[in-house]
Parts: structure tokens; C-alpha cells; sequence
């Protein structure tokens, strides 16, 4: 019997669109899960207005998810067995979608609910009553949730006395095949080049610890407004977007920063990974569970909000090279043996899904309860995780 999965992305993201002519397939890597077994579709863009766009942008700032997007898409995702997300602004509207259709959570609920989140955990301490009260509600709609990092998890617990799973992210090898470094040396001045757009981004320690040093030559790539208070002769500040563009600046420089403020959703995971395919050493701020992925022989980590710390790692990589160059090796090693890609991200997902439906036959068989089956769908998918991800870090 072949499971059929609706793959529910932002409004951009359609396979049909993103980076037309690559051939990457879907931009997180969810395709690997296509088989004789699983059906894959996926949320389509529509074309709209710019009026119709202000509409459906001015509605998403208002709920913090874009309903309209998920709306247009309701039909395929009604006809199938299972929705996944990538980030709690697609279940959430997928969540409101399916209880404005009467699809309830229980042992008949159809489709099942796969909901990740990302930035939820963060922000929730900010949320006021009625905004916290709408996401709750539409919780209860979710089947499993998952997230990213361990410290989301364990805050989902905390938040919502709900068990979540979480996932290991994965790198696109197609894009950044692993290639471990065989020599390292720094230049003089030593290059550094930092990555980035997430919100947790901390440019001000970055700066702080390099600029207006001439031991230091620094390149950092954000869509981010930088303020002129923190602009520096020797930081150059551009966007390198397009991959060839990245590969340019990772062969430029001789290490990789990433600075961050205190999150529990392992921002920065993507650059490390990258920067572990390219074989180039880490200097990481110790925040967002990253060690979930990369442990500290495999990377610099230093606490937060500290440009002395942050320059100091830096400066021992390049005293040492030996050093570094081991660093850079074991954690391309490190991405091969804990299958940090998006195919082990990929499959994941259809894991979970299995124990899900086979949760969801088993209530159903029992006769149990709409609320006790959508619990024994949840303690199963954790149950039959759980060793997975101890042995995932």
C-alpha cells in the first residue's frame, strides 16, 4: 500500500520554481523519501496580484502563519495520508486548515499531522494570551511534533506537557560534497568568513572582536541590516548569494565563524555544516544545542556575547595548525559517520510516519477513543524514536 504524503512548504518553495534548471528536487531534501511505498506531493505557488500578495502577507503577519498558501493547497493535503512541515508557520495553518474541514485529531483523523518547529520555542515567552491560546488550540490538531535541536524538545515538554522528537537537519552533499581537508594554513592576515540571515545571528560580538585589526581580514554575508555604528574598514559586508558564490567565499577563507545569541533551535546548523563538507575549522558560539550535530572536538565553541573569547579561538587555530587542520578533518569525518544529509533527514521523517500509521491502525483496530489514539500515535512515534536519536548525536 503506498502512503501518500503532502509535503507542505512556504509560499517560494515549490519544487516546480526553486532554483529551476538545478534539479535539486525539494529544496529541504523531503524527495529522498520517495518510494514504491511513499507518494510524495508538494504545496504549490500561486500566482497572484500584487494586491492579493499584500493581502495574504498582511494576513500572515497577522496569525504568524500564511493560512491563504495553505488554503489554495487544501485539496491535495485533504487527500492525503499524512502532511509534513518544516517550520511551525506551515502546521500551524495546516493545523486551522484541517479543523475548518471537520479533519479532527483521533483514530480516524485523516491526515496525520507532522508538525516541526523552529522558531516557536523562542518566541513563546513573547506571545501574548490570545496569540498563546490560538497556538494551543491548534496544537491539539498536531499527530507528532518534532523540532530541530534537543533544547526545543525538552521545552515542548515544559511549554505543552507534549513529547517532541527531535530531528538531525541535513546537508544537500550534491551542493557540498564532503571533501576532508588535507593541509591547512592560515593566511596573513587571517581570513574569516561568516554566513547567515537567521535572526539569532550576533554581528555585534563579530565585529567587536575583529574589526579595525589589521591581523584580520573579514567577510560576512547577510540579507541583515548591519548598523554603520558597527561598519569596519577590514569587514566587508556583502550577500554571496548563489551557491557557486558560497563555494567562493568558503575557499576564501581560513575560518568559519558563527556568532550567535542564545537560542534553543540550533541556528547556524546549516553554515556548520557546510563549512564541514568544505573541510574548514569552526569557531561557534555554544548556543542552540549545536552539539547535538557537531561535538566540541569537532569545533571551537565559546560562550556567548564574548569578542575576546571569539578572537582567542581564532587566534589558537591559527598558532596552532596541526590543531586546526585535526578539527577540520574529524568533523568531515563526524558528517559522514552521524549521515548529517538531507536523504538521513529524509528518512527520519519516514520512520516516524511508519510508527504513526501503524499507531493510528492499531487504535483504530481497539476501537479506542478519538483523544486515546491520537496519545498512543504520539508514545508510539516517541517510543520508536528515542534510540534513534541517542545514537544520532
Amino acid at each position: 500500500m503506498t502512503t501518500k504524503v503532502h509535503v507542505h512548504l512556504f509560499y517560494g518553495a515549490d519544487p516546480r520554481f526553486y532554483r529551476q534548471g538545478d534539479n535539486i528536487g525539494c529544496l529541504y531534501g523531503y524527495h529522498h523519501a520517495e518510494s514504491d511505498a511513499f507518494a510524495l506531493t508538494y504545496s504549490k505557488d500561486a500566482r497572484e496580484s500584487k494586491p492579493v500578495r499584500l493581502v495574504r502577507r498582511a494576513l500572515k503577519a497577522a496569525l504568524g502563519f500564511d493560512f491563504i498558501h495553505t488554503w489554495r493547497n487544501r485539496a491535495e493535503m485533504l487527500r492525503s495520508d499524512v502532511i509534513w512541515t518544516h517550520t511551525e508557520q506551515e502546521w500551524l495553518s495546516a493545523a486551522l486548515m484541517l479543523l475548518l474541514c471537520g479533519r479532527k485529531a483521533g483514530a480516524n483523523a485523516s491526515p496525520l499531522l507532522l508538525a516541526q518547529s523552529v522558531w516557536l520555542i523562542d518566541k513563546w515567552p513573547s506571545y501574548g494570551i490570545v496569540r498563546s491560546w490560538l497556538y494551543r488550540k491548534l496544537m491539539t490538531r498536531a499527530d507528532q511534533l518534532t523540532t530541530l535541536a534537543s533544547e526545543n524538545a525538552a521545552l515542548c515538554k515544559r511549554y505543552f506537557n507534549r513529547e517532541a522528537k527531535p530531528l538531525l537537519y541535513g546537508l544537500n552533499t550534491r551542493d557540498f560534497p564532503v571533501k576532508a581537508p588535507a593541509e591547512w594554513k592560515p593566511h596573513s592576515p587571517i581570513r574569516i568568513a561568516a554566513i547567515g540571515n537567521d535572526r539569532d545571528r550576533d554581528w555585534e560580538t563579530l565585529i567587536k572582536a575583529f574589526g579595525h585589526d589589521a591581523r584580520y581580514t573579514v567577510k560576512l554575508a547577510t540579507r541583515r541590516r548591519i548598523p554603520a555604528s558597527l561598519r569596519a574598514p577590514n569587514v566587508e559586508i556583502a550577500l554571496f548569494s548563489g551557491i557557486r558564490k558560497q563555494h567562493e567565499l568558503y575557499d576564501w577563507a581560513d575560518v568559519i565563524v558563527v556568532p550567535l545569541r542564545p537560542n534553543t533551535h540550533a541556528s547556524g546548523i546549516t553554515v556548520m555544516l557546510e563549512a564541514a563538507a568544505v573541510g574548514k575549522p569552526m569557531v561557534v558560539t555554544n548556543v542552540g544545542a549545536l552539539q547535538d550535530y557537531f561535538p566540541a572536538s569537532e569545533a571551537s565553541y565559546i560562550p556567548p556575547f564574548n569578542p575576546q573569547a571569539l578572537r582567542d579561538a581564532v587566534d589558537r587555530l591559527a598558532a596552532a595548525p596541526i590543531e586546526a587542520l585535526r578539527q577540520a578533518q574529524a568533523a568531515a569525518a563526524g558528517l559522514v559517520a552521524r549521515e548529517l544529509t538531507t536523504e538521513h533527514y529524509a528518512m527520519q521523517h519516514v520512520r516516524i510516519t511508519q510508527d504513526m500509521l501503524r499507531a493510528r491502525a492499531v487504535a483504530r483496530g481497539r476501537g479506542v477513543s478519538d483523544v486515546d489514539a491520537a496519545e498512543a500515535a504520539r508514545g508510539q512515534a516517541q517510543r520508536s524514536a528515542a534510540p534513534e536519536s541517542r545514537g544520532g548525536r
